[in-house]
């Protein structure tokens, strides 16, 4: 590759964006590619740039930084934790009655997507020569029974003026905190301590009138994403990288107050030298990638935005199933394993 020493370490470590390119975006750091640079796998090495900083968890959300890897693996573990971390999930509706005006398949398909709170990990997967058998009942190791019985009907003590549902009729609205676990077999006592249900009691089924109700049974199993997108633990899990913003030369006045203005709040401030306003960045982790600024001849030439290429920030926001941190774990053991099986194929002396 034709390339300065002077600008090496930009090729090598930064992504450039510019007006209309984005330049070094494909990893170069391979052995032999530069001279004098020693690019060879280094477990040592690898340990010393590699770590994990946690930036924000809660219940629902958490955002850390990944430094140390390449972007193929931040992808490979964004795409696990989106596809291959399994949880419990409506599979099996067994509608009895249903006189809603919701049909039948759109109902179970509305079923299907309401995320239960239940720990995957204590479950086993269902077999496929089970369903045959066992399929209405299935068994306390891999099936979680619910159950969804309600009628609608008139509130006698309902004022004869008004117009109102919620006070003209009784259970008209149908709520996921409608649906109530049925244990099987041992459940009730393996699971004393868990309240298994849907993850938030305010998801909105259907809507009922006098005289129509439902009678529904569900059987929750566990999955995968890859195979549908209810088993998916995430609602979203995503990853940018940390963005550099350099000022090239002292920017001052009017100047300092529109370059502020073309970025996020908290990216740029304005400081008080000498009695002059200066423009100075404060916090370009808070930049979201925008380039408002070459909107203005003045100010294009004075800005360099950049990317370090090997520092990820991730965003993992959960549907509540599980934590947010227990995902990430999970996810990193699905890597494990992957990366196990690869090298037991290696090993392999029967290649075909």
């Amino acid at each position: 590759m034709a390339a300065t020493m002077t600008n090496v370490e930009e090729i090598r470590n930064r992504v450039i964006l510019g007006e209309y390119d984005i330049k070094n975006v494909h990893t170069s750091d391979y052995p032999g590619n530069y001279p004098g640079y020693d690019d060879a796998w280094d477990m040592r090495k690898f340990q010393k740039n590699f770590r994990i900083d946690m930036v924000h968890l809660n219940e629902s959300s958490m955002e850390f930084d990944m430094v140390g890897i390449d972007a193929s693996i931040a992808n490979a573990f964004r795409r696990i934790l989106l596809a291959e971390v399994p949880t419990m999930a409506i599979e099996k509706v067994f509608i009895y009655n249903n006189t809603s005006i919701v049909q039948d398949e759109v109902l179970a398909q509305r079923l299907g997507l309401v995320p239960i709170k239940a720990d995957p990990r204590l479950f086993e997967y269902r077999s496929p020569g089970e369903e045959s058998a066992t399929e209405e009942e299935g068994s306390e190791i891999d099936t979680i029974q619910l159950q969804l019985k309600i009628k609608c009907s008139r509130n006698p003590r309902a004022s004869k003026d008004t117009a109102d549902p919620r006070e003209l009729y009784l259970n008209h609205m149908v709520y996921s905190s409608h649906i109530k676990w049925v244990p099987i077999g041992n459940q009730a006592d393996v699971f004393a301590d868990s309240v298994i249900g849907p993850v938030h009691d305010d998801i909105l089924i259907a809507q009922l009138r006098p005289g129509q109700e439902m009678d529904i049974v569900m059987h929750c199993v566990k999955g995968l994403g890859q195979d549908h997108a209810k088993f998916s633990p995430v609602a979203t899990a995503s990853y940018r990288l940390l963005p550099e913003i350099t000022l090239l030369e002292t920017v001052e006045g009017e100047k300092a107050e529109r370059l502020k203005r073309c970025f996020s709040r908290g990216v740029i401030d304005i400081e008080d030298v000498d009695g002059r306003k200066v423009a100075k960045v404060v916090n370009s982790r808070l930049d979201t990638c925008s380039r408002e600024f070459l909107r203005h001849d003045d100010l294009k030439n004075v800005v360099k935005l950049g990317r370090f290429r090997d520092h990820f920030i991730f965003t993992v926001e959960s549907t509540g199933i599980l934590t947010p941190d227990v995902l990430v774990t999970e996810a990193i053991k699905v890597l494990m394993v992957k990366c196990q099986r690869f090298l037991n194929e290696l090993d392999s002396t029967d290649l075909e």
